[in-house]
């Protein structure tokens, strides 16, 4: 069974981005917004998800991760409002 990978991007309490990878997002935004591992400071919370991709392995959503990370705030905004 194929098991999907997620890269993501959350808008943080603080209005700054956070990318990250999962295969579970549903899990993985409640772990963030409960600071359960969580690489996410309080002042950060409340996340809300505001784009998200899926890959068919970690490999790829990980290359994925590590360009979207290397991004700066503008390239980021224009990825997840090509989505409205």
């Amino acid at each position: 069974m194929i098991k999907k990978c997620y890269v993501y991007i959350l808008r943080c309490a603080d209005n700054s981005y956070y990318t990250g990878i999962t295969s579970n997002l549903k899990v993985r935004i409640w772990q963030h917004n409960h600071g359960y591992k969580s690489c996410l400071q309080k002042s950060k919370i409340p996340v809300l998800l505001v784009y998200q991709e899926s890959f068919l392995n970690r490999v790829e959503a990980a290359k994925r991760e590590k360009e979207i990370k290397g991004w700066g705030r503008r390239k980021k905004e224009l990825l997840i409002n090509s989505l409205h």
